[in-house]
């Protein structure tokens, strides 16, 4: 499974920190069945182990919905679970070294903030960008701003897909109309909800009527 456009319209990102009761798998279950394009598995407090179980699991549940399962930061893990891909920060391991390591056919996602940082993550073997933030955000608070212009000027200088980031609602979505992205990724708009499935489906729905995706 390579990066194709339509696996970008609704690309989840977890974080545990809004489980509640509940189990991760079964809020990334609500997500799939809300209509989540892509799931990216964020872990920063587990150890390898624990988050190679979990990631073993969730590549199972996104196959069935055949929908990617992209592993933040951690190549070994995506390696082991035989998850899509991976995705790698600007201060992560570089991206022609992480393309090295993971081969020809695993997804390889980078997040960029400039058009020279998107530019040159294409060049070495990217096949997406996440691009932001966008909006201000609470769950990245080091994350740096990217105006609506740098966010087109990107979408214009690369061929991959680029999904925007950071802060966005359903509320926000129209304003990210015309800058030429094939999706949004988003953490609390999904996984804060007390509806997670309800919460998916209409974010799916806005995107599909304001950026036609």
């Amino acid at each position: 499974m390579k990066c194709d456009r339509k696996y970008m319209p609704l690309y989840a990102v977890t974080d545990r920190a809004w489980l509640g009761e509940r189990t991760l798998y079964e809020v990334v279950e609500e997500a799939l069945s809300g209509g989540a394009t892509t799931v990216q598995l964020r872990e920063k407090e587990l150890d390898d182990p624990a988050f190679l179980d979990e990631a073993l699991a969730l590549t199972a549940l996104c196959g069935r919905y055949n929908v990617p399962l992209i592993i933040n930061d951690n190549v070994d893990v995506a390696v082991k679970c035989g998850a899509q891909g991976v995705h790698i920060g600007q201060h992560d391991m570089p991206a022609a070294e992480v393309r090295k390591m993971i081969g020809p056919e695993l997804i390889l996602g980078v997040s960029a903030q400039t058009v020279e940082q998107a530019v040159q993550a294409e060049k070495d073997g990217a096949d997406y960008l996440g691009v932001g933030a966008v909006f201000s955000t609470s769950t990245k608070l080091d994350a740096e701003d990217v105006s609506f212009e740098t966010l087109r000027a990107i979408c214009d200088a690369v061929s991959i897909p680029v999904v925007a980031i950071g802060g966005i609602t359903k509320d926000n979505i129209a304003k990210l109309a015309g800058s030429g992205i094939d999706g949004i990724a988003v953490v609390s708009a999904i996984f804060a909800a007390p509806d997670v499935r309800k919460a998916s489906e209409e974010l799916r729905e806005i995107v599909r009527r304001e950026l036609s995706v």
